[in-house]
């Protein structure tokens, strides 16, 4: 144990246990961890319910009472709180995962495909439901083929973590007979009344008349691809002009691609809001509407919201 914290040990050591983890209860998750190694007497505070009920969201009883799961058993709040941070559960009939971020215990959410306003998504000639083991819903959804593709997703403000910038994202993957997913689509995240979202969603039954198109910001479903030829000189002359398809170099892509995320899904940045308000609803859409190029093989998990600091 170095100096420093010996002296503060001594300072504390004259105040009572519960008077100590009060003041911990104001630092974050990460400086009670380090609190817990300067002395026995800090262990046992920073361990403490009193602190670790101040690290957990105010609504925490509810929310893990929609779990839809066993119930989740935790002998102390810091169990519960590492539990959240490194399982999601989920909740409200399995149409919501739900954690914490590991950086400051913000709430952290991810809408299913099932609860996504996706046009045409009960038509089975469009869109197909299946279960697949790596997602953590029971089932996702599979394009098939469509030449009008528009998905939008909803979430009450009230079930964010104020003030908190939250970053959205698509969560999803392609399947090896992909097609027509290298083209721009517009991504947008606003709340409801707002200029960059549509008050209005759509339905299954969507049609393109009745339809006003969003702008937002350009992403790429799938990395687009270029023509590369391989030469392999004249020792095999059948194979000298051979062309294969590489992924395009971002810095010549004009807008977001996917990325690799490490339960084996990509995501896809939409965009990011500030949360500082209780009674609002935020609204956000992936678009390809203008442009009737046909596009399959495309795979949704859902939508994920989470803080900034976790991006």
């Amino acid at each position: 144990m170095d100096g420093n914290n010996i002296g503060i040990s001594s300072v504390f050591s004259f105040l009572p246990e519960g008077c100590i983890s009060n003041i911990i209860s104001f630092t974050s998750p990460k400086e009670a961890c380090k609190a817990s190694v300067i002395s026995v007497g800090f262990k046992s505070a920073s361990e403490s319910d009193t602190v670790w009920k101040k690290f957990l969201p105010s609504d925490y009883k509810e929310i893990i009472s929609k779990s839809v799961s066993s119930p989740l058993n935790y002998a102390t709040k810091k169990e519960l709180y590492f539990h959240l941070c490194h399982y999601p559960i989920l909740i409200n009939d399995g149409t919501l995962s739900f954690w914490l971020s590991k950086s400051g215990g913000k709430k952290c959410y991810m809408i299913c495909a099932r609860e996504l306003s996706i046009a045409w998504k009960d038509t089975p000639r469009y869109w197909s439901w299946t279960s697949i083991p790596e997602s953590r819903f029971p089932e996702v959804a599979e394009l098939l083929e469509v030449c009008w593709l528009d998905i939008r997703g909803k979430m009450q403000t009230k079930m964010l973590s104020l003030n908190t910038i939250y970053s959205v994202y698509l969560v999803c993957k392609t399947t090896e007979n992909s097609y027509g997913l290298e083209t721009v689509v517009k991504a947008s995240v606003g709340f409801a009344g707002g200029s960059s979202v549509s008050s209005s969603t759509s339905s299954s039954t969507t049609s393109t008349s009745d339809h006003v198109e969003q702008e937002g910001d350009s992403i790429y479903l799938k990395i687009p691809t270029y023509v590369h030829d391989l030469r392999y000189g004249q020792r095999r002359p059948m194979l000298r002009h051979r062309r294969v398809l590489r992924p395009r170099p971002e810095h010549q892509i004009d807008g977001r691609v996917p990325r690799q995320r490490n339960d084996g899904w990509m995501e896809i940045f939409l965009g990011e809001f500030f949360s500082n308000e209780g009674d609002g609803e935020i609204e956000m859409q992936v678009s390809e509407t203008k442009i009737l190029n046909c596009k399959g093989g495309l795979i949704v998990e859902g939508i994920e919201l989470r803080p900034k600091e976790d991006a």
